[in-house]
């Protein structure tokens, strides 16, 4: 299965906690920080709910 780099592109002030929590499942904490995830249904969705903090690219 493919896999997905994932970078925090934006930071967390003003988000609602369930946008600090997905973050914080993706494995995102600091700004410029990129984490490789599988390419799946639940990293998908995860994605969707921060899409306007990350930037999502193939690996």
């Amino acid at each position: 299965m493919s896999k997905l780099k994932i970078t925090l592109i934006r930071g967390q002030a003003g988000c609602n906690q369930k946008q600090r929590a997905t973050l914080q499942a993706l494995g995102l904490s600091k700004i410029g920080q990129t984490v490789e995830k599988e390419d799946n249904a639940s990293t998908k969705g995860m994605i969707h709910v921060v899409r306007h903090l990350v930037e999502v690219e193939q690996a």
